[in-house]
């Protein structure tokens, strides 16, 4: 398949994932999307193949927004992380995507290569976590006596809370973020390192 035929598949995927759902999603509604017919779409590729692709660039995306652990102290480098999968609700996808790929989550149990790709991104979510606080630890901007690989785990889990609540109920991530900047002021500064201003 041409990167231009894959470029418009994966793109007449968004729209039809945002136009369907998940769950009622059909070859034919990619087909539809990208202007072309369904036995087209089968000669290029089946429907999990372009499904699994179009996670995979979702993957690319999202893990490319995640800001380098690099530069800063690891408090600024944790704000920045924090800020970038929460609080840009602007930049985020509309609700009828996310409500979507809430939908996909759901089917990761039953679904080897969904499970994989949301493995994936919550692992690269995770060592980020870890990595920031290990060297807050390191640097002694966190507290001496925290785990990193333990509190990594924390906000990843809230993170993937946010997101569902976002959806589920309408709630916005900006409160989640007030909260893990509580959790990191009170639970992972070291005593006397600046808190964050709120």
């Amino acid at each position: 398949m041409s990167d231009d035929t894959a470029t418009e598949l994966l793109a007449a995927t968004y729209r039809a994932l945002c136009r369907h759902g998940y769950a009622d999603l059909t070859l034919a509604d990619v087909a539809d999307e990208a202007d072309r017919s369904k036995a087209a779409i089968h000669y290029d590729d089946d429907g999990e193949t372009l499904f699994v692709e179009f996670l995979d660039v979702l993957y690319e995306r999202d893990t490319a927004r995640l800001p380098s652990v690099d530069g800063g102290t690891p408090r600024e480098q944790l704000s920045a992380l924090l800020a970038a999968v929460l609080i840009d609700e602007g930049a985020a996808p509309d609700q009828r995507f996310r409500t979507a790929l809430l939908a996909v989550s759901v089917q990761a149990p039953y679904d080897d290569a969904v499970q994989t790709r949301l493995s994936n991104f919550d692992a690269v979510l995770y060592e980020r976590l870890r990595a920031i606080v290990a060297a807050g630890v390191e640097s002694g901007e966190f507290d001496a006596t925290v785990e990193a690989a333990v509190a990594a785990e924390f906000p990843v889990t809230a993170i993937t809370g946010a997101h569902t609540r976002r959806v589920a109920v309408k709630r916005s991530s900006e409160t989640l973020s007030e909260a893990l900047t509580w959790y990191i002021d009170r639970q992972l500064l070291a005593d006397g390192a600046p808190e964050a201003a709120h």
